[in-house]
């Protein structure tokens, strides 16, 4: 019994003097035994299923929006309100928040650090589980202050940045061509 936990062997007794008990009770009939050790199978299971260990998965490296809907020209940018613009702005950076940080790792979500070949240490699990707090703390702060200050932005710089982010976006579909052998 040194595999069991101090729990698991107060259940186990608990369970061994019910069947005691239960077997005084029970005419020693062939129904009855067979309904007892069913009972008791079925009760080792359900222990068993209680106390098996769940792994959980392994968090996604990049995790969060990582795509935009749709890349824009100039003219469609020119004919788009202010606050439009803001808003494609502020999806663009949360978007190079999620990837540019990690492209050495992945510039896709699902990859995992398990599916990289880092072994899921304490310590490799909880640095990444740091990192995606502090990049959701980043972006959230960066928001914060872009919905303060950027309305006063000029609508020439504001188009500026968002084709530039954008570019920078499509560029990362051909990240696989810097790496080479």
């Amino acid at each position: 019994m040194c595999f069991f936990s101090k729990k698991m062997s107060k259940k186990v007794d608990l369970f061994n003097n019910l069947y005691r008990f239960a077997s005084l009770r029970i005419n020693k009939s062939p129904k009855m035994k067979t309904k007892l050790t069913l009972f008791s199978i079925l009760f080792f299971l359900m222990i068993g299923t209680s106390f098996a260990q769940k792994k959980d998965k392994s968090p996604s490296i990049i995790s969060g929006k990582v795509n935009i809907s749709k890349y824009h020209s100039r003219e469609d940018l020119e004919k788009l309100p202010k606050g439009d613009l803001l808003t494609l702005y502020i999806e663009r950076i949360e978007v190079i928040v999620n990837i540019l940080p990690n492209i050495a790792f992945a510039t896709k979500p699902g990859v995992t650090m398990a599916s990289l070949g880092i072994p899921e240490t304490k310590d490799n699990t909880k640095a990444l589980e740091e990192n995606i707090e502090a990049s959701e703390t980043y972006f959230d702060k960066a928001i914060e202050f872009q919905k303060k200050i950027l309305p006063y932005s000029d609508t020439t710089d504001l188009i500026a940045a968002i084709l530039f982010y954008e570019s920078t976006l499509k560029a990362l579909h051909t990240y696989e061509d810097f790496k080479r052998d």
